[in-house]
């Protein structure tokens, strides 16, 4: 029994149209960017619905459960202001950690990697705002 590698990455890891992050925003078709959008809404809210929960403080919990809600609209309505909401949230955390410092405990390394996490999803970010700005002008 041959398993074909190529066509299992092809339809579980990359694939064109549902998984379409190196594609420029200008060439996407309107299903690339709902799968995306959908995706991006979807890891957001529930990222920051557990944060709402388990946050130290009532600020961040209600920051966070605002993001919830704005990703919530972003996966249903492509709202280019809840994609501009979301797409702070790592900028709201690089400032966390900023002024309120790291949870107590961690090393190094897990500090850094949580400061690699926010700035990935800040660049991140700059494309899901660009792909809901141009949601209306994409071809179907």
């Amino acid at each position: 029994m041959d398993l074909d590698w190529e066509k299992l990455v092809k339809r579980y890891v990359w694939n064109d149209e549902r998984t379409p992050y190196f594609t420029r925003v200008a060439n996407l078709t309107r299903r690339q960017a709902h799968y995306e959008l959908f995706a991006y809404a979807l890891f957001m809210g529930v990222l920051s619905g557990v944060l709402a929960v388990a946050a130290p403080s009532n600020g961040v919990s209600l920051y966070a459960f605002s993001v919830c809600c704005a990703a919530l609209l972003l996966g249903l309505t492509r709202n280019l202001w809840a994609a501009v909401w979301c797409a702070c949230a790592p900028l709201a955390a690089l400032a966390w950690f900023a002024l309120d410092g790291f949870p107590p405990g961690l090393e190094i390394a897990e500090k850094t990697l949580l400061v690699a996490a926010a700035l990935a999803g800040l660049a991140y970010s700059r494309r899901v705002v660009a792909v809901a700005r141009a949601w209306a002008q994409l071809p179907g």
